[in-house]
């Protein structure tokens, strides 16, 4: 994470923003009397968005401590050793 002033932003955006975006890098921009705002990837934005989203639905988080609960059981399916995904996918599909 980097944290910068206003004034030292504007004058190298560009610099900031590759970093923000090649480097997924965040940025932290203050204003002073503890102000400021945060500069982050459309990728990491939308992620963000996404994971919250999805923490919003009961149900979903339902099914995830479920899947959680089966995984530390026992009953989970792990892909073999230089299986294809689409070799997984159909052997899994099989199994009831």
């Amino acid at each position: 994470m980097r944290t910068t002033n206003y004034t030292d932003f504007r004058s190298n955006l560009k610099s900031y923003i590759d970093s923000v975006i090649d480097d997924c890098d965040t940025v932290v921009i203050n204003r002073g009397n503890g102000t400021g705002v945060v500069m982050i990837s459309l990728d990491e934005y939308n992620a963000l968005k996404e994971t919250e989203y999805l923490l919003s639905s009961p149900a979903t988080m339902e099914a995830i401590r479920k899947g959680e609960e089966d995984i530390k059981n026992g009953y989970g399916i792990s892909q073999e050793e230089g299986e294809s995904i689409d070799d997984f996918l159909k052997r899994v599909s099989c199994i009831e």
